[in-house]
């Protein structure tokens, strides 16, 4: 039968891939962004919560303290390859969101599995038309002009949509991919950052953490997420499995509280905590946290090791990214 055998969880901000030197331009950026989920859970300008910020925002705004957190994020990420290359997965699941990606106004899913051989990335945006910073980052998501190719294991995708059916979990299935999509990025970060070899055939599957109305709550996500376990533990097949996800923690505006209390609850296995979690602090990047819990609902039998979290402000007003990293085994 299938094994699962290491847990990997990063954040996938262009902030841990542009450089440090573009960590203001990240700031920058976000000051022209109308809607930032506040701490309060509410939609607020740039301008407001510059109103509101935490005088302390200020002393990490140094670019020594912009520095050491750099390398701090960079450090966990030599880490989390380590812990997945260790482990010599045969198959990897991989837990995303689409960001208008693969999916669009004909539909979106809010769980699906991809049941064919393969799947293409690619640039499909004019980088010189991206803000600086994204461009400067764009290498973690998508190398080069040209298609680069996945390898999937469609069987096992079926086997896992056909399992969460048998569960109660309404799962849109697809098997080709138009001309016009590619593979997002939360998908190809495995490649790209966590050093997964290109032969090595991944399972994505997409959870819609952005785009409403029928994004699922954290407690939804985590019983996904031990569905999706029960369909692996019983793949008739003598394969070692990583799960990988990525995303989040809180953003653009940093919420530590929130992100201490995802912590805490996967460090400690304490998933009700996850059901306490308010559907409105699951909005705009934050949401992503959403994947990190359906991670935890398949890991539920490992122990987590949290390696880093760092709180990545970048501006006055306390925007950021709460970037964490963590393993299962």
């Amino acid at each position: 039968m299938a094994e699962i055998v290491v847990g990997v969880a990063a954040s996938h901000s262009p902030q841990l891939s542009s450089g440090v030197e573009w960590w203001e331009n990240h700031g920058e950026r976000d000051r022209n962004n109308p809607k930032l989920l506040g701490r309060d859970g509410e939609w607020h300008t740039y301008d407001e919560l510059l109103a509101t910020s935490d005088a302390k925002v200020l002393d990490e705004l140094t670019p020594e303290i912009f520095q050491d957190k750099y390398e701090r994020t960079q450090r966990a990420i030599a880490v989390l390859t380590e812990k997945l290359a260790e482990a010599k997965p045969d198959v990897v699941v991989v837990i995303g969101d689409d960001q208008w990606e693969m999916f669009k106004d004909e539909g979106i899913p809010a769980f699906a599995l991809y049941h064919g051989d393969g799947l293409f990335d690619e640039n499909q945006r004019d980088l010189s038309n991206l803000p600086a910073g994204i461009q400067a980052a764009a290498w973690a998501a998508h190398v080069g002009d040209e298609r680069s190719w996945h390898t999937t294991d469609g069987k096992l995708g079926a086997h896992i949509t056909k399992t969460l059916s048998e569960n109660d979990f309404d799962v849109h299935w697809f098997k080709e991919q138009r001309e016009d999509r590619t593979l997002g990025h939360a998908f190809t970060f495995p490649r790209y950052r966590l050093g997964l070899d290109t032969s090595i055939p991944i399972v994505p599957l997409f959870i819609n953490c952005y785009f409403p109305p029928n994004n699922p709550n954290p407690a939804r996500c985590f019983a996904f997420g031990q569905a999706v376990r029960e369909a692996i533990e019983s793949w008739d097949a003598d394969v070692r499995v990583a799960v990988i996800t990525s995303g989040g923690l809180s953003h653009f505006v940093v919420n530590e509280a929130l992100d201490q209390q995802v912590i805490g609850g996967l460090l400690a296995g304490d998933w009700d905590s996850f059901g306490d979690i308010e559907r409105k602090h699951m909005r705009s990047g934050s949401a992503e946290i959403l994947n990190w819990i359906a991670a935890a609902g398949i890991l539920e039998k490992q122990t987590a090791t949290l390696v880093d979290y760092v709180p990545g402000y970048r501006s006055p007003a306390g925007t950021g990214t709460g970037m964490a990293f963590a393993y299962w085994k």
